[in-house]
């Protein structure tokens, strides 16, 4: 009889913080590292193999890290101070002179980082729509890029590429396949699963889940690879740590990450449902309905739900869109997502009026409330158009 035990299910995972009990002292909760160095004996021999200094030696990174990279299945990862740092240490990948190749339509902080980025330091640049296969084959042989940065489910337009067909494309030409998966969180999509390179998420969102720390962590697929050295040396040298005290609170977050992950999904799903016929909303932009364009693509790559994150879009314009957010009750009029808090965001007041974002577009965070709840505070704001 083998004596193997089969590995634990990701929600009993994340429910003992990544395993069990402080080995040190019997605590259920691990303690929060504070030391900044670490003595030598009078030998200069380490005393603790692995603590020389707190940037890179921290136990409580490392029991995050290796719980992230579990539920990624991943063979490693790294939290950085936010989800800015992560994507800024992934984009200096690419050498002076090389190709970025990025999704448009993407979370506009990540987009106006890597356009100022690319423009430093000599690389090239190009934006196009990865959702539609052919464009993205097609500018994958012309411009030759070194890494291709994707974002799935993309915010705010909610479109989803696929994973798996861009991962074989980008083998092919011999570029890095790089994807921001923020908005469905680990539990819902695995891109390393689907030949993926690396794994971005900002923790800040739905990881963390509760609004009240900055953090990212990138995950890698082959922990020998030439770019996993880089970016592990990016988060030592230059120093875009994660405190101690936030890498505590993102573990404790992380506790609950799958019931919050269950109610969200089902909110927004519900929510996308009753607003896709109602008669004050022009669209809803929500991979989980059938008639989104990226529907079948969607379902085949992510599992039990479509994410929290949805836009839509009412009738009228943007004089009619700010009258729905400012009617709002229970959906709280802030930027980000994946807090425990439904969130409602007027999109072109964030980028500007030359941004392109149409001005009747609302993206949403669906929280943990109770449906009814939000759908009578939906329904009693869109009453006001």
């Amino acid at each position: 009889m083998s004596s193997h035990k089969p590995p634990l299910h990701a929600d009993t995972l994340l429910a003992h913080g990544g395993g069990g009990f402080d080995a040190a002292t019997g605590a259920v909760v691990p303690p929060i590292p504070v030391a900044t160095t670490f003595v030598r004996d009078e030998n200069y021999a380490l005393i603790s193999d692995g603590h020389l200094y707190s940037r890179d030696d921290n136990d409580l990174f490392r029991k995050t890290e290796n719980l992230l990279a579990t539920l990624e299945n991943g063979a490693g990862s790294r939290l950085f101070s936010s989800g800015m740092a992560a994507v800024a240490a992934v984009a200096r990948v690419v050498k002076p002179g090389g190709t970025l190749m990025a999704q448009s339509g993407i979370y506009w902080g990540t987009t106006l980082f890597l356009r100022e980025h690319c423009a430093r330091n000599n690389i090239a640049l190009v934006e196009c729509d990865a959702s539609d296969l052919a464009t993205f084959s097609d500018e994958l042989a012309i411009t030759k890029p070194d890494l291709v940065w994707l974002e799935v489910p993309s915010n705010p337009y909610l479109k989803v590429a696929d994973i798996e067909k861009a991962a074989a494309l980008c083998k092919t030409a011999g570029a890095l396949l790089a994807v921001d998966a923020t908005a469905a969180t680990p539990l819902i999509l695995k891109p390393l699963t689907l030949g993926a390179d690396l794994v971005m998420h900002s923790a800040t969102k739905a990881l963390n889940g509760h609004s009240d720390l900055l953090g990212g962590v990138i995950t890698a697929r082959d922990a020998k690879s030439e770019a996993w050295d880089l970016i592990k040396a990016e988060r030592k040298m230059a120093g875009a740590v994660m405190g101690s005290f936030e890498a505590w609170l993102l573990l404790r977050g992380l506790r609950t990450l799958s019931l919050r992950v269950e109610r969200m999904n089902a909110n927004a799903q519900a929510l996308a449902d009753h607003l896709e016929t109602h008669s004050k909303i022009e669209k809803v932009l929500y991979p989980g309905l059938p008639g989104h364009t990226d529907h079948t693509v969607a379902k085949a790559q992510m599992a039990g739900g479509y994410g929290s994150l949805m836009s839509v879009q009412t009738k009228g314009g943007k004089e009619e869109a700010l009258k729905v957010t400012g009617a709002l009750k229970l959906f709280q009029r802030a930027t980000s997502l994946g807090g425990t808090e439904s969130l409602i965001e007027h999109r072109r007041s964030i980028e500007g009026e030359t941004s392109g974002i149409p001005g009747n577009l609302l993206r949403l965070s669906l929280g943990i409330e109770h449906i009814d709840d939000l759908i009578a505070d939906f329904d009693a704001a869109l009453k006001t158009i």
